[in-house]
């Protein structure tokens, strides 16, 4: 059994060359729409059996009995085994082929969300038999795994943008791909605002993980690996475009891991950015119902129904980010990346002073003024610049390096965020979201003179 696993990780070997022009352009035309919108889809569906805990949060709390520092627990323990995952799984994809990380990580989080909503009978089972453990504890270790298998959706995207999309191309390409996680979390937003509705918080979970269950087989048969596994000519020679940076054949795996990303100045000062964006973006997103519901007098369902169009105007907001980017700078994106967190920045505040159930227009608008605005740095940091700033050898391992901080970010929004609105109140929840966007400005800003110097390289290569 675990052969065959490892058997299904392997990369795949090189198909023969084409040689006839027509075939080449028609077959990359197929695979690259076929690599795109598998990876797209795939990466939704990891959002439907990840985010769908945040959007029921009041109903966990009333049927397992957690209060908001428990339900911060488990959040943070996501975010933890989540982030070194990604990082962990980056190296993985980088020796493994993508639809088999991919659909593995996926399969394993729906087996966990079919399992979730029974906790307590399995507490009972458990108690049954002279082991007693707290509901917290079970939850904490089963969604803890969750973030494990999580954590092997980005890493092989990010393989696969750089091998079938090339460098002049990929700001747009990645932030259009990166609307995924924003089309994963509206959607899955307005499955469970359904499901809270018909009073069906269980199906929050066994549903998303059917979808998934589903979709992980058939990426073992949509996707394939890199272009020359179909005998396709690499993307750069194909499109004639800037060849990407290579490391010399001679470095071992690891030594190209440890000169490229870990001895990396730049991807660490992109790496601690990552820290902060996350961090604004996950104390908004998974505390938004929590503090409409308990502060602003929303019900459950209301709550989510504002907070859902956060994601959704996410997705348009990193795929301008990339256009601008490409279209005004070059491709460099420093200059977008701060022009979107100031924007951010007072969109946290005029959230916080707006919301009321009376002005449920002006708080779903500004919900989506903070959703447009975090998704552009969040693409372009830990994902287009990280790609420019190593080699292609290692570019999942950079992306999920930076994605390690950035949940690193996300695990101080969970508890963090938890313990400051019980001290502070949500009042300084907002605030730290803006003393946030301040600090990643400014490790942003190191990479200005970098990445203007490496761009300007490669166009006169």
């Amino acid at each position: 059994m675990f052969a065959k696993l490892v058997g299904w990780l392997k990369p795949l070997p090189d198909g023969t060359p084409i040689s006839d022009e027509a075939q080449i352009k028609r077959l990359y035309r197929n695979w690259r729409i076929k690599m795109f919108f598998g990876m797209y889809f795939g990466y939704a569906l990891f959002y439907f059996t990840r985010k769908n805990l945040d959007y029921v949060k009041p109903a966990l709390s009333q049927n397992f009995g957690l209060d908001v520092i428990q339900l911060g627990y488990i959040g943070t323990t996501i975010y933890l085994t989540y982030g070194i995952g990604k990082f962990l799984s980056g190296v993985l994809a980088d020796r493994c082929n993508i639809r088999g990380v991919m659909a593995l990580g996926l399969f394993v989080s729906s087996l966990i969300n079919l399992a979730f909503p029974f906790l307590p009978q399995f507490q009972t089972f458990l108690s049954n038999m002279g082991i007693t453990l707290p509901l917290v504890a079970l939850a904490a270790f089963a969604w803890g795994l969750n973030g494990v298998a999580q954590s092997m959706g980005f890493p092989p995207v990010a393989k696969g943008l750089v091998y079938w999309f090339s460098p002049s191309e990929r700001a747009t390409k990645w932030t259009l791909w990166s609307s995924s996680h924003t089309f994963g979390a509206f959607f899955v937003g307005v499955l469970i605002s359904y499901l809270l509705k018909l009073d069906m918080w269980k199906m929050a979970f066994i549903v998303p993980a059917f979808m998934g269950i589903c979709y992980s087989i058939f990426l073992m048969f949509f996707l394939t690996d890199k272009p020359t596994t179909v005998g396709l000519p690499p993307i750069e020679v194909y499109r004639n475009d800037v060849m990407p940076v290579k490391e010399k054949s001679t470095l071992s795996h690891w030594e190209i891991l440890k000169k490229h990303v870990l001895k990396n100045p730049f991807l660490w000062a992109l790496a601690i950015s990552y820290i902060f964006i996350y961090y604004v973006r996950f104390a908004t997103l998974d505390w938004g119902t929590m503090f409409l519901t308990q502060e602003r007098g929303f019900t459950p369902d209301g709550a989510v129904s504002a907070m859902k169009w956060m994601p959704f105007l996410g997705m348009p907001g990193g795929i301008v980010a990339g256009y601008l980017a490409d279209k005004f700078f070059q491709g460099r994106c420093t200059q977008m990346n701060i022009i979107y967190l100031v924007i951010l920045a007072a969109s946290c505040w005029g959230f916080y002073c707006v919301a009321g159930t009376d002005q449920f227009f002006w708080t779903s608008l500004l919900a989506s003024f903070i959703g447009f605005f975090v998704d552009g740095p969040q693409n372009l940091a830990g994902g287009v610049q990280a790609s420019r700033v190593t080699v292609q050898e290692s570019v999942s391992a950079a992306c999920g390096f930076t994605g390690m901080f950035g949940y690193f970010g996300a695990m101080l929004s969970s508890t963090g965020a938890a313990y400051i609105s019980k001290s502070f109140g949500w009042k300084g929840v907002y605030f730290s979201c803006i003393i946030a966007c301040i600090i990643a400005m400014g490790f942003i800003a190191t990479t200005w003179k970098k990445e203007a110097s490496s761009i300007a390289a490669e166009n006169n290569k």
